[in-house]
């Protein structure tokens, strides 16, 4: 269970915060993409193990939680093959960590919190709702319905919604 990311945006933004003279600690999923120069990578394939980096880290100034993260895992992992049989399989899903809402509950009034929304259906109400619901600064909205945005065309386009009410389309 997960999604077609590539990662992109997350190794832009620590490559960025790298050059702005940021300590940086990328935790990155899995992927092909180089880390970036004078950034530290910890990889993980699992959003369980991506919980554990992340809170092991919480207490840095600034997080930005660009990451995918699958929102729900198998409820049980065979240890061998499944072979099909005459009928359908059944899967059984169990929710996963919430990381970005666990970081908003327990966060330092000087910490500086960044989620990422993506959004498909009343986009904007979305990431109003993550903004408030989560205790963030920033949500980053990501519609990848709207031309020139979403996963793999190099490029992309969001708007930032702030706390304080502001907009910016980006």
């Amino acid at each position: 269970i997960t999604n077609r990311s590539s990662g992109t945006m997350g190794f832009e933004l620590a490559r960025a915060a790298q050059r702005l003279g940021y300590q940086v600690t990328l935790v990155a999923g899995p992927t092909a993409l180089e880390t970036p120069d004078g950034v530290a990578r910890v990889d993980v394939e699992t959003a369980r193990e991506m919980h554990r980096v992340v809170m092991d880290n919480r207490n840095a100034d600034v997080i930005i939680m660009a990451a995918a993260v699958a929102d729900y895992e198998a409820g049980e992992v065979a240890a061998d093959k499944i072979k099909k049989g005459d009928g359908d399989l059944t899967l059984t899903l169990r929710r996963t960590p919430d990381i970005l809402r666990e970081l908003g509950t327990g966060r330092r009034d000087d910490q500086i919190l960044i989620g990422f929304a993506l959004e498909t259906r009343d986009a904007e109400k979305g990431a109003l709702k993550k903004l408030h619901g989560k205790n963030v600064d920033w949500i980053v909205l990501n519609n990848p319905t709207e031309a020139g945005a979403g996963f793999g065309p190099g490029t992309n386009k969001v708007t930032l919604f702030g706390r304080d009410g502001s907009v910016e389309p980006l």
